[in-house]
């Protein structure tokens, strides 16, 4: 019984995580955000475009905190 319970939480153990190179982009964004560069335009970029799919990109700016660093608004502004 146990070793069915390990089974099943290993399986869904990635809901609700992000891969590394999410997490490295989320702080590229966060930090270029810092520097005064739009949220559209860091998008764009080719670092972010390069490494993330367009699913991927989008759970990014569901992340919480990529929403409170750059703002719910301009977050919201670009999913739109």
């Amino acid at each position: 019984m146990a070793r069915l319970s390990s089974f099943f939480s290993g399986l869904f153990s990635f809901f609700g995580t992000h891969s590394g190179a999410e997490d490295r982009v989320a702080m590229y964004v966060i930090r270029e955000h810092r520097r005064g560069r739009r949220l559209a335009e860091i998008l764009d970029d080719a670092y972010v475009k390069n490494r993330l799919t367009p699913q991927q990109c989008e759970r990014l700016l569901d992340r919480e905190d990529v929403i409170h660093a750059i703002g719910h608004e301009e977050v919201l502004a670009v999913k739109t």
